[in-house]
């Protein structure tokens, strides 16, 4: 009886912005049946899969991965091409989400710093910061439940947390002042610290994807050069025997 083949491939991955994200997809990948050995390359956004093709296919391996909270592009033949696009959209998106966080985030820190005694301060200082955090920020939360699933944590799970507990902690004090009066105490809210949070860490992702995007375009200039160097072209004149070597004059 011969012995199960393995096959080797390398498969580009979105959605990995730390060390951390880097470990998961690579156990993972190493935890399912049939895989022998999973490699991720965190700078180059790839991951070395040995596995038995007749026990799990790449549609498997990229079922573990969008699990928890990332995805792998498992066409083989434009791979590179699929992950810079998606790397393209993730950045616009990005991007718009960023500019209104921004927009929603600035009254919301004013409000905070200076203007404490307005009228409602703690309830419109709410009513901005949710928007912020559950809808441009929405996908910390998201990726910090599929972490949690699995008994796993990465950046997003310290985002998500730290977040949503200042959130919390705001909304029981905007509603129940009281709870702390009665112990002689001033009922504080955080709510534009936890806007000023997504917004930067936004910011940080927003400027790791600029240098993704830019990384990639010099990686396939790279290559083309390459190809062109290998295939110069040719400027002699033809005669029988194939070109003469010498230019025409």
């Amino acid at each position: 009886m011969s012995a199960p083949s393995i096959t080797t491939l390398t498969f580009p991955v979105t959605g990995m912005t730390c060390a951390a994200c880097a470990s998961s997809v690579e156990s993972m990948i190493g935890a399912q049946k049939g895989v022998e050995k999973a490699e991720v390359n965190y700078a180059t956004q790839s991951v070395k899969v040995a596995f038995h093709p007749e026990i799990i296919q790449p549609a498997g391996l990229q079922q573990s991965v969008q699990s928890v909270g990332y995805d792998l592009i498992i066409d083989t033949v434009n791979g590179k091409e699929k992950q810079a696009e998606a790397q393209q959209s993730h950045y616009q998106l990005l991007k718009r989400n960023i500019t209104w966080a921004i927009i929603l985030t600035v009254p919301v820190v004013l409000i905070g710093m200076a203007f404490m005694d307005m009228p409602y301060a703690n309830y419109i200082m709410m009513a901005l910061t949710a928007p912020v955090l559950f809808i441009a920020g929405k996908n910390f939360f998201i990726n910090a439940w599929k972490q949690a699933r699995h008994g796993r944590a990465n950046m997003d799970t310290l985002v998500a947390m730290s977040t949503g507990i200042a959130f919390l902690f705001s909304v029981f004090n905007t509603f129940y002042p009281e709870f702390w009066h009665r112990q002689g105490l001033h009922p504080h809210v955080y709510f534009e610290a936890a806007s000023v949070v997504i917004v930067f860490i936004m910011l940080g992702k927003l400027l790791e994807e600029n240098a993704k995007s830019n990384t990639s375009s010099a990686i396939k200039k790279t290559d083309w050069f390459a190809t062109k160097n290998r295939n110069p072209p040719h400027s002699g004149r033809r005669n029988g025997n194939g070109y003469c070597g010498c230019a025409d004059r």
